[in-house]
């Protein structure tokens, strides 16, 4: 039996709750209309659970917007060198591993949920509001260069903590080994982006 911590227990309550609404504002059905079908999970394989599925649906979407974000930038010619480099970096990391985090939903028969900022009625960790977003388009490039390396610190940190809970509760040794890989990589990139900062600052 899968062990739960509190911060899976915290990402699934958002899930039960929205869940519990949904059956409550739908509790009738008319006589002869056939039961509602299982959800995802009902029919998931042995070796994935919902930390795993959690897990890869909300990295997707905190991926893509890592890649926005470094899209924007990139699209600055007064950016730093550094930080142009660290920007291209994230997109040739990030880009790979969102085909991989879809490939694994089809396989479990699963819908990708996009890349919205929220996920099962709670918000992503370190996901950027559209104001943060439109403060990084707006910004000249020299700004843009501090700006983007203060908010993606705040967007990484993000990652690694929704990576935390995959790893103490996921079951599927793959997806695990990404959540790892996600620690490791972005606490690496945090501590550079740090130093960055402090330079250009």
């Amino acid at each position: 039996m899968t062990k739960n911590t509190p911060a899976l227990t915290a990402l699934l309550a958002g899930v039960a709750i929205a869940g519990s609404l949904t059956v409550a504002g739908c509790s009738t059905q008319p006589a002869g209309e056939p039961s509602p079908k299982p959800s995802a999970s009902a029919s998931l394989p042995a070796d994935v659970n919902e930390a795993d599925t959690m897990f890869v649906s909300m990295m997707i979407g905190h991926h893509q917007q890592a890649i926005e974000m470094s899209d924007i930038v990139l699209a600055k010619p007064e950016l730093d060198p550094g930080v142009r480099d660290l920007a291209k970096r994230i997109k040739a990391a990030q880009g790979p591993e969102i085909t991989q985090l879809k490939g694994w939903l089809s396989d479990w028969g699963m819908a990708d949920a996009g890349s919205s900022s929220e996920h099962g009625g709670h918000a992503m960790n370190g996901m950027l509001s559209a104001e943060q977003l439109g403060r990084l388009r707006s910004a000249d490039g020299a700004t843009s260069s501090t700006l983007f390396l203060e908010q993606m610190i705040e967007h990484h940190e993000g990652a690694v903590e929704m990576a935390k809970p995959e790893v103490a509760d996921g079951a599927n040794v793959d997806v695990q080994r990404l959540a790892r890989s996600v620690i490791d990589d972005q606490s690496g990139e945090i501590a550079e982006m740090r130093e960055m900062l402090a330079e250009l600052r």
